[in-house]
Formats: structure tokens, C-alpha cells, sequence
């Protein structure tokens, strides 16, 4: 999977490892994109952000109807509303974001029948290998923490 690759990219830079990939009906490749808010000093720098602004510009279309976003955690509210603005069909996602998500795990903005478009959603596709990269990820910088901790001790 792509998007795996994307947060792999991400997790090397030392962003949360998160990616995506965009598509077109045709399952060509549009865009890709990762985490990278720490990087690029920008809160809104998350994968699919990073996807879809890349996307809109090789279109030269804010709007990206008929595209498949595939992303390996679960989009936050900011992320879904670009989605709705975009104009998505289809969300493919892998892991729940049992914090922030706003698909199925806390708000289900999708679910509220409030906006004017409305996005196909698929989860838990790839769950446990994009699962697996963010554990390591945190798992490796608490260690990376602990150990800073140590050495400020000593």
C-alpha cells in the first residue's frame, strides 16, 4: 500500500507516521501524501491535507470528485471537513484514531447529515501493519524519552 509507504516516509523524518494516497476513478495515482506538521512548522500538514492540496494543484480544481482517498489512521474532523470541501466519493482508512477520529471513533461527522456531501467510507483495510508502525513509533520515542531522562539523572 502506498499510503503505508507515505507514513513509513513520515515516521524516518520524525512526524507521527501517517500517509495517503489519492486516486482517480480510473485507480490512477493522483497524489501522495504524509505527516509533516513538525517539518513544515504547520499544524495543518497531516497526510491527507498534504494529499489533497498536492492533488488540487496537478488538477488546478479545488474540487477532487470521483477520487478515493486511502489513509493509514482515521482522518480528525479538520481532515474530514477538507474531504467534504474536496469533494471525495471514498474513504478508505486502515487503523481507528481512538482520540481524535472523527469518522467512527469520537465525533462521526459523516454521520451527522449536516453538510451537502456525503463520502463512502471503508476502514480497517491494512489495520494491523498501519497499527504496528504507529506503536513503534511511540514505543520508540518514549524510549527515546526515558532515556533522556536518564541521562539528565546521572
Amino acid at each position: 500500500m502506498l499510503a503505508l509507504d507515505q507514513a513509513q516516509k513520515a515516521a524516518q523524518r520524525g512526524e507521527v507516521p501517517v500517509g495517503a494516497v489519492l486516486i482517480d476513478e480510473q485507480q490512477q495515482f493522483i497524489a501522495s501524501g504524509h505527516n509533516q506538521p513538525i517539518l513544515g512548522h504547520d499544524p495543518t500538514a497531516h497526510a491527507e491535507i498534504v494529499a489533497l492540496r498536492a492533488a488540487a494543484q496537478i488538477k488546478q480544481n479545488y474540487r477532487l470528485t470521483g477520487t478515493t482517498l486511502y489513509v493509514t489512521l482515521e482522518p480528525c474532523a479538520m481532515c474530514v471537513g477538507a474531504m467534504i470541501h474536496a469533494r471525495i466519493k471514498r474513504l478508505v482508512y486502515a487503523a481507528d484514531e481512538h482520540k481524535t477520529g472523527a469518522i467512527h471513533s469520537t465525533c462521526k461527522l459523516l454521520e451527522s447529515g449536516q453538510f451537502n456531501h456525503t463520502i463512502e467510507v471503508t476502514s480497517g483495510v491494512l489495520d494491523q501493519p498501519c497499527a504496528d508502525i504507529l506503536s513503534r513509533f511511540f514505543s520508540e520515542r518514549r524510549a527515546q524519552k526515558k532515556q533522556l531522562r536518564n541521562k539528565r539523572e546521572l
